[in-house]
């Protein structure tokens, strides 16, 4: 299956990302994002990413932002790639309209770090054909792909959305449907600790990065990442994977409340355990 079209919905870092990725193989996108300004501040992200992959020899900007379109409302298309807040409900109704608009044959796939895909497949008539597709922040750059099967989802579902991943030049990696998946499972705890690591007064934050950064050869230390990611996504998914497991030992720490009860989200709030200009 080819997706000569892709719906992309939710234009933030993650969807602008990932519809400058479909874009860049030569598909058609469809980029929608409720939020009043979304999509031109994605079209602009895009367009800066672009001009630095093209110094490096990268196709030439014009030629991918031509190919993404921003739409008022979901349309017709091969392939939904849902990126939006990681809320359960959003995402659900998401999905629901997804069913009624897109074609019968169409694929419906999530960029959910937690959502069970499980859950968004029942809310649809085409539970086979929905599935994770979950990319890691920047989309441009970083290889992976983490293919998320639902308990529903079929093999034909799967095959296709890995031969996606690998025509984008991204390498997949297929994991089954729990809590955290696999991505999020190991990493979540990893900057949750770093965070009590603070919070008790361990190290201060430059200091706690560099230890992972030059101690375990981690391009980028743990509270770094965590303000890349956005503390409130932290938090949604510690609690998704504290719910979901059934253990405590995956509640947030109360710093990364603390932080997003500020208001101090990470690079996209211009503070988190870092400030930012």
């Amino acid at each position: 299956m080819r997706f000569e079209h892709v719906l992309v919905v939710g234009a933030g870092q993650m969807g602008g990302g990932i519809a400058q990725v479909m874009a860049a193989s030569g598909r058609r996108v469809s980029l929608h994002d409720d939020a009043p300004g979304a999509v031109e501040r994605a079209l602009g992200a895009m367009e800066r990413s672009l001009g630095k992959l093209a110094e490096k020899g990268g196709a030439e900007p014009g030629e991918v932002l031509a190919r993404v379109t921003p739409v008022d409302a979901l349309v017709p298309a091969d392939l939904l790639v849902e990126a939006v807040v990681e809320d359960a409900d959003v995402k659900a109704q998401i999905f629901r309209c997804a069913d009624d608009v897109l074609p019968r044959e169409a694929i419906l796939a999530s960029n959910t770090s937690s959502i069970p895909i499980t859950s968004l497949a029942a809310v649809t008539s085409r539970p086979a054909q929905v599935i994770g597709m979950h990319f890691f922040n920047p989309v441009p750059v970083l290889a992976l792909v983490e293919v998320i099967r639902a308990l529903q989802t079929s093999d034909e579902t799967a095959a296709a959305i890995v031969a996606l991943a690998r025509d984008l030049g991204k390498t997949p990696a297929e994991a089954n449907d729990f809590p955290g998946f696999v991505s999020n499972r190991i990493l979540m705890p990893f900057l949750n600790e770093a965070a009590y690591a603070l919070m008790e007064g361990v190290a201060e934050p430059e200091a706690i990065d560099t230890i992972a950064r030059l101690g375990f050869a981690h391009p980028m230390g743990p509270l770094a990442l965590a303000d890349l990611i956005g503390l409130d996504t932290c938090v949604s998914i510690m609690e998704v994977l504290r719910e979901g497991l059934g253990d405590p030992k995956y509640a947030p720490c109360p710093l990364l409340r603390q932080y997003v009860a500020a208001g101090r989200l990470g690079r996209k709030s211009g503070r988190g355990f870092y400030e930012y200009s």
